[in-house]
């Protein structure tokens, strides 16, 4: 396969991707602002949206005061944020029709209706009337593009390359969630709620929803939800679908089904990860801390999108 051609359909699914991540992040604070809290306690909730997704700077830029209506006009359709929702629907849409040869008519359909029906959506004025509805209309959409994508699909290099770039993202934004609402929740950081959070149910049943893992938690665990059990479900459950070893499991065989001469060092690095992840248990990261664990994980993901770019995609610019 062609680096370009693989970069395409690998930046395709990023994007779609990242557009769920978005949608899911900004439902789950949505409802959360609905619950009795003070308007310090709110503006911290989405300013924390924003330290998820490093857009703190580019927010403060445009904004003197964080507002949810203003938070989520930038992450959904501010022209000027490169990872809205509507920026990066419109660019898995461009990279479809960059290899529209090489995907079936039922991917390239989802893609491009997708892309049509949010320009009227947003039109439309549905965000304003129906926030909740529109984020679930993104979360569908993205299902619905992994779900013909492997229903439609020859399995091969192409859905590789698609589901690397699915499972790299998703592993960057869970580890993102996780650090984030487990600062707050210790009361550090410029967005720390309190200690009193660790207890708060509600806390951490919108944690779970974020990431669709509140049933499993309870099919699991079967108990009151506790800080340690969710990152031990978000962080070492296989069978978690949004879980860091789930996505690693993922980046793994799909490295190894697209190997080339060069791919070795990249393979191992993955595998790597990916073994720290497999054998490790969460009374042994909570001891040397859930940030600087999270923090290290981050870091070697983002090494390792550089390192498939490298040795299988147009090469990212220095």
């Amino acid at each position: 396969m062609l680096s370009r051609t693989a970069d395409h359909l690998f930046w395709m699914a990023r994007y779609t991707e990242r557009a769920e991540n978005t949608a899911r992040m900004l439902d789950v604070n949505v409802q959360t602002a609905l619950l009795p809290q003070s308007p310090d306690a709110a503006a911290r909730a989405w300013r924390a949206m924003l330290g998820i997704s490093e857009l703190q700077e580019a927010y403060d830029a445009k904004h003197d005061t964080v507002t949810a209506k203003d938070v989520i006009d930038f992450m959904v359709c501010d022209p000027s944020n490169p990872s809205s929702i509507t920026a990066c629907l419109t660019e898995a849409r461009e990279n479809a029709r960059a290899v529209r040869g090489t995907l079936t008519t039922e991917v390239w359909e989802v893609q491009n209706q997708t892309f049509l029906d949010l320009r009227r959506r947003l039109h439309g004025g549905q965000l304003r009337k129906d926030p909740s509805q529109f984020f679930e209309w993104v979360k569908y959409r993205s299902h619905l593009s992994r779900g013909v994508t492997l229903g439609t699909m020859l399995q091969d290099e192409t859905v590789n390359f698609i589901r690397l770039g699915t499972f790299l993202e998703r592993a960057d934004n869970t580890a993102r969630i996780l650090d984030v609402k487990f600062h707050g929740a210790d009361g550090d950081g410029d967005n720390a709620a309190g200690p009193d959070l660790r207890r708060d149910f509600y806390f951490w049943a919108a944690l779970l929803r974020s990431v669709s893992g509140f049933e499993i938690y309870r099919k699991v665990y079967r108990d009151v939800i506790t800080p340690e059990r969710v990152a031990e479900l978000l962080m070492l459950r296989p069978d978690m679908p949004r879980s860091l070893l789930a996505c690693m499991d993922e980046v793994v065989e799909n490295l190894r089904a697209v190997r080339n001469d060069v791919s070795g060092e990249t393979e191992r690095l993955a595998g790597k990860l990916h073994a720290d992840l497999q054998f490790a248990r969460i009374g042994d990261i909570l001891e040397r801390g859930l940030h600087d664990t999270l923090t290290e994980f981050l870091a070697r993901i983002y090494e390792l999108g550089n390192r498939v770019s490298r040795d299988f995609l147009v090469p990212l610019a220095a």
